[in-house]
């Protein structure tokens, strides 16, 4: 699984930590950590709620990299 710079990019556009999004989508911090580097794929219920949060759609946060 690649790292997901896309949620860490969108995550820093709105200045929010990673214990800030955690918190807003109810998961742990570690959670949010382990997505970005790649190392645990949410469920798309998860996925939903972190593109609502964060204002993007799942093709910009979790679609394929071309």
């Amino acid at each position: 699984m690649a790292k997901n710079l896309q949620l860490k990019a969108a995550r820093a556009e709105k200045d929010m930590t990673q214990q800030a999004l955690a918190a807003a989508v109810q998961v742990s911090r570690q959670t949010i950590n382990a997505i970005e580097k790649g190392e645990y794929n949410p469920t798309i219920r998860l996925c939903r709620a972190i593109c609502r949060v964060l204002g993007k759609t799942l093709d910009q946060l979790f679609g394929e990299e071309s």
